[in-house]
């Protein structure tokens, strides 16, 4: 399988989601070799979308020159399309953004109807592309945090799509919390193994995964005693 990462952590490497990320597509490698390829928004020239919706009349070529048209090419020969980044103002950060809104040339001006909806018609087949979303926060939970975020990559990408989001997750970069992110990534490359032999994940190994990871009281007290 082919999988196009674009990780849109300015931190890059260094990133906590990227723990999350790692640790999945770990236990997709444990099943069959995968094909990996990791792209950093932060370090990439993408300008930004300017709606003039050039590309969606010309059979999808933008008025600007830049990385985006590589990063285009690379989606469409992925079979797996992985979102890995920071909750950012309760969306993406704006790095991964621009791409997100540059993918405007993979449609047309065209729309038909999907269910109660309207999507643009396609300018290219990517039918069999899958989607994956990881997210992770520094709040204590996932609630009223990750659903702005959630709901958008949903409308972007309503078919074949997970998401995989953790809260708490700057404890992965720290040493000393190995004993409760230890567990909590070997969770994650269930997730992975159970991906690439089945194409989902089941709905209680994500509730497992997508929970906090020490009380919420004493995560928010170790993180205020820090301030």
């Amino acid at each position: 399988m082919r999988i196009l990462v674009i990780n849109g952590s300015p931190k890059k490497e260094r990133s906590d989601t990227m723990c999350i990320t790692r640790a999945f597509l770990d236990g997709m490698g444990e099943c069959a070799g995968q094909d990996v390829h990791i792209i950093h928004a932060v370090e990439k020239r993408v300008e930004y979308c300017t709606g003039c919706f050039s590309c969606m009349r010309n059979g999808g070529t933008c008025v600007h020159t830049d990385d985006m048209r590589d990063i285009l090419n690379g989606i469409l020969e992925s079979d797996l399309l992985v979102f890995s980044f920071p909750l950012y103002c309760y969306g993406m950060p704006a790095p991964l953004k621009a791409i997100l809104d540059r993918t405007l040339p993979l449609s047309s001006m065209a729309m038909h109807k999907v269910g109660d909806r309207y999507e643009h018609v396609g300018q290219a087949d990517f039918s069999r592309l899958r989607y994956l979303m990881v997210c992770g926060c520094g709040f204590p939970n996932g609630r009223h945090n990750f659903e702005p975020a959630v709901a958008q990559f949903n409308l972007c990408f309503p078919n074949n799509r997970t998401v995989i989001t953790v809260p708490e997750s700057p404890m992965f970069n720290v040493p000393e919390a190995a004993s409760v992110t230890g567990p909590r990534l070997e969770l994650v490359r269930k997730a992975g193994r159970q991906y690439a032999e089945e194409g989902q994940v089941a709905d209680g190994l994500l509730a497992q995964i997508c929970s906090p990871m020490i009380p919420e009281e004493e995560y928010a007290n170790i993180v205020n005693g820090g301030v």
